[in-house]
């Protein structure tokens, strides 16, 4: 790691340890909601941290102390808009951690998003550690944009070997810093397109994938494929050759609806037709981005579905 982004790494890790000191809190909400509160008259400019850090709105001096104004600016993260200051940085809350990801709005290509569906899948991976009380050995968050997946496992199975992968490398700089303020230091952080650089089986196999179709095919929203599920059958795939006997993925994804039934639903029938295998798909949420109904790639789609998949490899 260079010593620029071993610098902004410790930026991150302070600025979070300050937050934390100062009981920052904020719930992350969907792009759509963020832009109708911001727009708000009242709304134009931030008084406190969560409407610096949470809703990214512009600061006067003044707002924040000096000590977190010069973190900011020593780790380039602090803009100038509108005679006004703005962070570079989001901070989101989830359980008692903090999470730092890429400012409203995300509109970059390697942006690294952190929102609704990320608190879904918080709750299905805490399921799923509630009722799975076995030993882990080996699991990786595939996709793992700012970490939050893969800490909560490495938290929860403290003895395993958890890696985190992500072919975004801006992604892998959030969870370095994320991690290490969580204060998990055995989490292992790599560079891959899904799994082509860990070797080895895996017991548990993690993963929340994009599954829009986004014109711009930014890193963290878009899903490929038909109506946007291309990379979560990849990941499918993917799993399918490196679980080992019992292994488990656990998939949080979306599933666009055509007269009553996903293509995901439909294709995962051909893809998991084996009696080695044991699996569920399940509606976690039947409606959600439903302003995506109202562009040209879903005229067709009745409603896009939040999911999740739980498949078992037999011994």
């Amino acid at each position: 790691m260079s010593a620029f982004l071993d610098s902004r790494l410790q930026v991150l890790v302070t600025l979070g340890q300050e937050l934390h000191k100062q009981n920052y809190h904020f719930i992350t909400t969907t792009p759509a909601t963020h832009a109708r509160v911001n727009a708000r008259a009242e709304n134009y400019a931030a008084a406190d941290l969560a409407r610096v850090f949470g809703w990214n709105r512009a600061f006067s001096d003044g707002v924040l102390d000096e000590r977190m104004l010069a973190l900011l600016e020593a780790g380039g993260l602090l803009q100038r808009y509108d005679n006004r200051w703005r962070s570079a940085v989001r901070w989101s809350s989830l359980d008692s951690l903090l999470f730092a990801h890429s400012a409203y709005p995300t509109l970059e290509a390697d942006s690294v998003f952190f929102g609704p569906d990320t608190y879904r899948f918080a709750q299905l991976l805490h399921r799923h550690f509630e009722a799975n009380g076995k030993p882990m050995r080996r699991a990786v968050d595939i996709g793992c944009g700012a970490g939050p997946g893969a800490i909560l496992v490495a938290r929860a199975y403290p003895g395993a070997e958890v890696t985190a992968v992500d072919i975004n490398p801006r992604a892998l700089d959030f969870t370095r810093a994320n991690a290490r303020l969580a204060g998990v230091e055995h989490l292992q952080i790599r560079h891959s397109n899904l799994l082509d650089e860990v070797n080895g089986e895996f017991d548990l196999i993690v993963a929340n994938p994009p599954y829009l179709l986004d014109p711009t095919e930014r890193a963290y929203r878009h899903g490929g494929g038909e109506l946007g599920c291309g990379l979560s059958l990849r990941i499918v795939e993917c799993a399918l050759k490196r679980l080992g006997p019992g292994g488990q993925l656990l998939l949080y994804t979306g599933a666009a609806v055509v007269d009553g039934e996903s293509a995901l639903h439909r294709q995962l029938r051909v893809l998991l037709d084996d009696p080695g295998l044991r699996w569920e798909l399940r509606e976690i949420d039947p409606d959600v981005f439903g302003e995506e109904l109202e562009t040209s790639a879903y005229r067709n789609v009745e409603r896009i579905a939040a999911v999740s998949l739980t498949l078992k490899r037999l011994a």
